[in-house]
């Protein structure tokens, strides 16, 4: 992807989060030159890559099949006692996010307004294909038997618990706007803990056409 591209990303990013009322740290605006004056008390936010983060899975066409989220709290075993993660993400109409598991944290995925989020289930088998049995979730704690395949309609308001082993891929229901989703999981590690179906890029190449406007956690190196 391109630097201007994800500039740009970020930007329209910062102005969705504002339409929704939902507020990012301060240092979420920052320039590298604050960043850089800043380093040494930002230990935990390097660490526990805390921030903005972007992908477009390895696809080329973010608006395919692509995200953009912020951490806004992370664990790190480690260095600290703290067990849980929190992240904010965009979802657009029809914008995938290929199909996949954890195989460590487990994950509450809520939408926190916008449009729909759809959600389709596979459960996993031994050796990490699709299972052709029954699967069962919980959704605002209310315990729902699913087949194979199925698509579940998450409306604002409405949250789903993710098990280690599930597999999942989600999308913004076409005509119904962008999504606000919002994870509150155990301890993220998006380097070892993801697995997907199909083998896909995690985190970007990128082709540096002018300089970031704010960092993404992979820009991270540059300061520390």
């Amino acid at each position: 992807m391109k630097r201007s591209e994800i500039n740009q990303l970020i930007r329209e990013a910062m102005g969705f989060f504002e339409e929704m009322n939902f507020n990012l740290p301060p240092w979420a605006y920052w320039p590298m030159e604050t960043w850089k004056k800043n380093r040494v008390i930002c230990e935990e936010v390097f660490e526990n890559e805390l921030g903005w983060d972007l992908t477009d899975f390895g696809s080329g066409h973010f608006n395919e099949s692509g995200l953009i989220l912020f951490t806004l709290r992370n664990g790190n075993p480690k260095k600290d006692r703290k067990s849980y993660a929190e992240k904010i993400m965009i979802v657009n109409e029809d914008q995938i996010t290929p199909l996949h598991f954890h195989r460590f944290k487990m994950e509450d995925i809520i939408n926190r307004g916008g449009g729909n989020l759809m959600m389709q289930l596979y459960p996993s088998n031994g050796d990490e294909g699709l299972g052709e049995h029954e699967l069962e979730v919980s959704v605002d704690g209310i315990k729902k038997r699913l087949q194979p395949g199925s698509v579940l309609r998450l409306k604002p308001g409405e949250s789903i618990s993710l098990y280690q082993g599930l597999y999942h891929k989600f999308f913004g229901q076409p005509g119904k706007g962008k999504v606000l989703v919002g994870e509150v999981s155990s301890v993220n590690d998006d380097h070892a803990d993801n697995h997907f179906y199909t083998e896909v890029g995690r985190f970007p190449e990128i082709e540096e056409d002018e300089p970031p406007t704010h960092l993404l956690i992979g820009d991270y190196k540059q300061i520390q």
